[in-house]
């Protein structure tokens, strides 16, 4: 099993979105400006994500990721094979026929046990060591209180109104 920067980052960003999984999706600009990873980069390995059935989607305002299923029930193979582009068990690169033959078992064993590791070792488990280290989770009501903070509508700040309805509604001697 190979496992790149790509899978590393999606360990990564998988970790954060089942951090904050608490407070409704997960804008992938939060998780980028968290992580400091590119987003159209991030956009890829979602992608890959929500095909293997990993994350959903909720799209317009306030829309984002979230876990498809319990992070206990998410594995890092999971996480890495989805975006890694190969199936479990499948070789990344073709062994040469002399390797097979001299040490082809060796890697072959090397892999499986990678693998299980792998396999053993769950989203749940990631955030647990993360809190353990003393991360800071923002709380669901100090999240929304942060989306909840938008411009003021000019007619608020100005008298002006910020649509024909607004306009409409305005008292006749208001409108001279």
């Amino acid at each position: 099993m190979r496992i790149t920067t790509r899978g590393q980052l999606a360990v990564s960003a998988m970790t954060d979105l089942a951090m904050r999984q608490h407070t409704g999706p997960v804008a992938l600009s939060t998780i980028s400006a968290r992580q400091g990873t590119s987003l159209s980069y991030l956009e890829q390995l979602f992608s890959a994500l929500k095909r293997a059935g990993l994350v959903d989607s909720t799209r317009g305002p306030g829309g984002g990721y979230a876990l498809a299923r319990k992070p206990e029930q998410v594995s890092v193979a999971d996480i890495v094979v989805a975006v890694e582009n190969h199936k479990p068990g499948e070789e990344a690169v073709p062994a040469a026929s002399q390797m097979v033959s001299m040490t082809g078992s060796l890697w072959t064993a090397f892999n499986a046990r990678v693998l299980e590791y792998l396999q053993s070792v769950t989203l749940r488990d990631l955030v647990a060591e993360q809190l353990a280290r003393g991360v800071q989770v923002e709380s669901p009501v100090v999240a929304r209180t942060k989306l909840a903070r938008r411009p003021v509508p000019l007619m608020a700040r100005a008298g002006v109104p910020n649509s024909v309805f607004a306009l409409g509604a305005m008292p006749v001697l208001a409108r001279k």
